[in-house]
């Protein structure tokens, strides 16, 4: 049974991938002074990065959770998450309200996928 990990940290890894199914670390803002929508976008794009690091793309996303430290930004998040995930490739989703690690993080996404 082969495991390969991606950035590989003391804490954890940022990728992991076995039989074919990709699984990413919970992916989170760097710039935590933007809104919600620059937030989203960034996460989206670090998910983008991984999964094409990984032989994946968001065409092949399996299951998607998405921690929001308020709901409120449900509506701002949707429009950018709307806006990138592929017409007919809408994975199943959850998103709940969470209290995240960081106070100034807004999102925190997780998603698994296959590899293609």
């Amino acid at each position: 049974m082969e495991i390969k990990r991606l950035h590989v940290g003391a804490r954890l890894s940022e990728a992991a991938i076995h039989n074919n199914t990709v699984y990413l670390a919970g992916q989170v803002p760097d710039d935590t002074s933007l809104d919600i929508a620059g937030q989203t976008r960034e996460v989206l794009g670090h998910i983008d990065r991984l999964l094409a690091e990984c032989g994946s793309d968001k065409t092949c996303i399996l299951s998607c959770q998405i921690y929001l430290a308020d709901l409120a930004d449900f509506d701002g998040m949707n429009q950018e998450y709307d806006a990138w995930v592929p017409n007919g490739h809408t994975p199943p989703r959850a998103t709940v309200q969470a209290k995240l690690a960081n106070p100034d993080w807004r999102i925190e996404i997780v998603v698994v996928a296959a590899q293609r």
